[in-house]
């Protein structure tokens, strides 16, 4: 193999596939990235972990076809560290690749191309295209509330389904709920419902910063895979059924406590500073047009603010983890967010206005 490429051009193809290689790794090939210089003047860059695969096709002169696999980590960080608008050489033989960029030389280990493994899609049924933007949208307002909990490993993706005609993603992970519903694409019909895992949503964002226009996602009950412009991102499945969250989707909250959420997220960061790493809970003490906003902490003291708000319900006392209340303000992006509530013990649901695709619900703490 024999190949010439623009230092930017790999830099940036190698970003996006390296991330996809863990750290660690008992199997050695999973550490590599797989280079392959093609006759049609490409390379192909391609990385997995054999849940998640990530391909990526530039532009490149090929001298001689061929391909091979070096450690995609050492790889990067030698591409990172050569002179900015230099031409990267890269030629394969015998076990090893030559990187020759302006007066650097490096000479890497490889393993043969033909042990590493690609993920087998089948047969992807569902074919529809989603903006861009949109996808953005869904992946931003639902992926802080994805558990981490490995025993409720159902729980560690974005459920995606179709329901009422509409396209819903929700995220949860028991303390707090995340859904956005958008129009549905044309071929979504008879799609699957489908967990998409943490990872593959985190590598699918990193993409997404990169796109514009639209990505085609291709479906099965078992595997996704996402076109990104040269990009193609291929990832198995969370195997698990998502709870049926709309059971505490709220209803029936009657107060209704109106305020602006800038200024609710910092009056809540402020009294925060204080409280204990463990419970970080904050009281919400409502009443005619304000709320008190308070922490105490046995090692560090009291904290109190009052922020000015609409509200016409009697005297309620709430309390919340502040961290998860501020995850969930830090994606209202009007100037007032609606808090619908009930008593201290029941969940609270959030959300800019009726008209809003993206609703919140949160579960009270004691305080």
């Amino acid at each position: 193999m024999k190949a010439t490429i623009e230092r930017a051009t790999l830099l940036k193809s190698l970003g996006h596939v390296q991330s996809v290689v863990e750290r660690r790794n008992t199997i050695p090939i999973l550490s590599n990235v797989m280079i392959d210089a093609k006759e049609d003047g490409s390379i192909r860059l391609m990385a997995t972990d054999l849940d998640l695969q990530v391909d990526e096709s530039v532009p490149a002169q090929v001298g001689q076809p061929g391909a091979t696999t070096v450690s995609a980590h050492t790889f990067f960080d030698i591409v990172r560290k050569l002179p900015e608008g230099s031409q990267v050489e890269l030629s394969a033989a015998d076990g090893k690749m030559q990187v020759v960029a302006g007066r650097a030389r490096f000479n890497l280990s490889t393993l043969p191309r033909d042990d590493f493994p690609v993920i087998a899609e089948g047969d992807l049924p569902t074919r529809f295209e989603l903006p861009a933007a949109t996808l953005r949208q869904i992946i931003d307002k639902t992926r802080f509330a994805i558990s981490s909990e490995e025993t409720r490993y159902y729980l560690m993706g974005i459920f995606l389904h179709v329901a009422d005609d509409k396209m819903k993603a929700a995220a949860t992970d028991g303390h707090r709920l995340a859904r956005v519903t958008v129009d549905k694409p044309e071929g979504a019909d008879g799609m699957p419902d489908v967990i998409i895992p943490k990872k593959c949503v985190g590598e699918l964002r990193k993409l997404l910063d990169e796109v514009g226009g639209t990505v085609e996602v291709s479906l099965s009950s078992t595997k996704a895979r996402f076109g990104l412009g040269n990009a193609v991102l291929t990832s198995k499945l969370i195997d698990g059924t998502f709870p049926d969250y709309n059971r505490v989707i709220p209803t029936a909250n009657d107060k209704l406590l109106k305020l602006d959420p800038k200024t609710f997220m910092a009056g809540v960061d402020r009294v925060s500073t204080i409280a204990s790493e463990k419970t970080r809970a904050v009281k919400m003490a409502l009443d005619r047009d304000k709320v008190t906003l308070s922490v105490t902490s046995p090692e560090n003291g009291l904290a109190v603010e009052e922020l000015p708000a609409d509200y016409g319900n009697d005297g309620l006392e709430i309390g919340f983890n502040a961290r998860y209340l501020m995850d969930i303000l830090g994606q209202i992006e009007g100037d007032s967010v609606e808090v619908h509530l009930a008593d201290a013990a029941a969940p609270t649901l959030l959300r800019e206005n009726d008209k809003s695709s993206a609703l919140y619900v949160l579960m009270p703490m004691r305080v």
